[in-house]
């Protein structure tokens, strides 16, 4: 699923995630929890204020960001 995602570029010039929308919501984010390259993606592990985990995926080359893996950690209502 692709989604929009708002970064902040650190010190060394790094993209990260603080924010992402997943169609009109909004998702903070709270914490990041591991990352990881491959040769084509960059992928963050994080925590939102949500509570639950995702995992984005940027496709480098296009610049596109895609939400690869979702896990709700809150109980079901």
């Amino acid at each position: 699923m692709i989604v929009h995602v708002e970064c902040y570029a650190g010190h060394r010039g790094e993209t990260e995630p603080r924010r992402f929308f997943i169609g009109p919501r909004l998702v903070e984010v709270a914490d990041i929890l591991d990352r990881w390259l491959a040769p084509d993606h960059a992928y963050f592990k994080i925590r939102a204020a949500d509570g639950n985990i995702y995992i984005l995926r940027r496709d480098v080359a296009a610049g596109v960001w895609e939400l690869w893996m979702y896990d709700r950690s809150g109980p079901c209502v």
